[in-house]
């Protein structure tokens, strides 16, 4: 499986920035990634802080 070039402290950024108001293709762009791969991230990280999310890797590798 190919490794993503963002981490989780980036993805959870990265939703932030749509949480604190910026429009979501003005985000897409910005960082280069599809607005599929933006509300994956948000389905899979949606609501979790850095600690959480590092939990959950560690648990599903």
């Amino acid at each position: 499986m190919k490794k993503s070039r963002f981490g989780e402290e980036q993805i959870i950024g990265v939703l932030r920035e749509q949480e604190a108001g910026h429009k979501t293709p003005d985000i897409c762009r910005r960082h280069g990634i599809s607005e599929a791969t933006f509300y994956a991230w948000k389905s899979k990280y949606g609501g979790l802080d850095v600690s959480e999310a590092k939990h959950l890797k560690g648990v599903t590798t």
